[in-house]
């Protein structure tokens, strides 16, 4: 038995000598170390062996083991450590490439806008609210002296989910809100930027659904004078220290009396030219003082106190400070438009 052992290391190493992979090692340890290999067949006949050569077999064969068992793992090392090698050469990343920059995002223009109208009016004391963009009717119209069947409400068809519910037509309902939040405190000082949505067809100017700031302040002793005073600033710091402004008698449900508000021409400064129709001004902004009935429904008598408000389009404030001659490019994802703005 001591010579089918020796036997059996001699051509189990022979053929480790030749192994070429790691497959071919596995079914040579499986042949020769397994269960059912060549080693165990052997020592299957140790119970024939007498008690005193028992001992001396079981010793060679624990050295046959070890010995084929060591070739094996110096096999298997050769292998794992050839086939990182192989990896990493096929994996391996060139450092001498040039590296690639990644591409640079940048606000939206009308994003922009809005972030620009915010900084003016908070640096004027306003705080900024928002408010739902599904609305009810009551926020949306009633509270703001449209009750039902006013004519006015023709000009704000909007998008009806129930007779009760709608998307806002203007981000006025948040004054409303935000008066009734008050509980009669003063002084109310709020800017609402925000989108809202009408039944509009898209063209050149207008779009079904686009941004709109409102503003509003309520307190004792409010004046025509100090909204006048604080749109100037606003354009002035919006389109340049040159501009100046003009109010026109106009009508608002919400407000009593009301303005619309003109500012000189962006491209002529005031000369006339062919986008201001050579009248030297362009209309912006709606404005007015505060209606009492619009008081009432915030909780404040109309008695004690006054305030005004004013609202704009965002994309109109856009289009006028960037030239841009049509609202639909703002929602069309061209890159090439887009980037224009990424830097401002």
């Amino acid at each position: 038995m001591k010579e089918r052992l020796e036997a059996l290391q001699v051509e189990a190493l022979a053929e480790l000598a030749n192994v070429a992979d790691d497959k071919a090692l596995s079914e040579i340890r499986v042949k020769y170390l397994g269960k059912k290999g060549a080693l165990t067949e052997i020592l299957r006949g140790m119970g024939a062996l007498s008690a005193e050569e028992r001992p001396i077999i079981g010793q060679v064969a624990n050295e046959v083991r070890g010995a084929i068992e060591s070739v094996i793992e110096e096999k298997q090392t050769a292998f794992q450590k050839e086939e990182t090698a192989r990896r990493l050469s096929k994996e391996k990343i060139d450092i001498s490439l040039p590296g690639r920059r990644m591409p640079e995002g940048g606000l939206h223009p009308l994003t922009k806008v809005i972030q620009d109208l915010e900084d003016i009016f908070v640096g004027l004391g306003y705080k900024v609210a928002e408010g739902p963009e599904v609305e009810t009717d009551y926020f949306n119209f009633e509270a703001l002296n449209l009750p039902k069947n006013h004519p006015a409400r023709d000009m704000q068809d909007s998008f009806y989910i129930t007779d009760d519910i709608l998307m806002r037509t203007h981000t006025s309902p948040v004054q409303v809100r935000t008066m009734q939040a008050m509980q009669g405190e003063t002084p109310v000082k709020v800017i609402v930027p925000g989108k809202v949505y009408r039944r509009d067809d898209d063209d050149a100017t207008h779009s079904f659904q686009f941004h709109q700031v409102e503003g509003i302040v309520v307190g004792k002793n409010i004046r025509m004078s100090d909204l006048k005073g604080t749109l100037l600033q606003f354009v002035r710091e919006m389109f340049g220290a040159h501009t100046e402004i003009r109010l026109r008698p106009s009508f608002f449900p919400f407000t009593e009396p009301s303005v619309e508000v003109d500012v000189t021409c962006i491209k002529c400064g005031g000369e006339g030219c062919r986008l201001c129709k050579q009248t030297g001004w362009i209309e912006i902004l709606g404005a007015g003082m505060v209606h009492p009935k619009v008081l009432e429904m915030g909780g404040y008598d109309p008695a004690e106190y006054s305030g005004f408000a004013f609202g704009m389009g965002v994309e109109r404030i856009a289009m006028l400070k960037y030239g841009v001659d049509d609202i639909r490019h703002f929602y069309n994802s061209d890159m090439s438009f887009l980037k224009q703005f990424a830097r401002l």
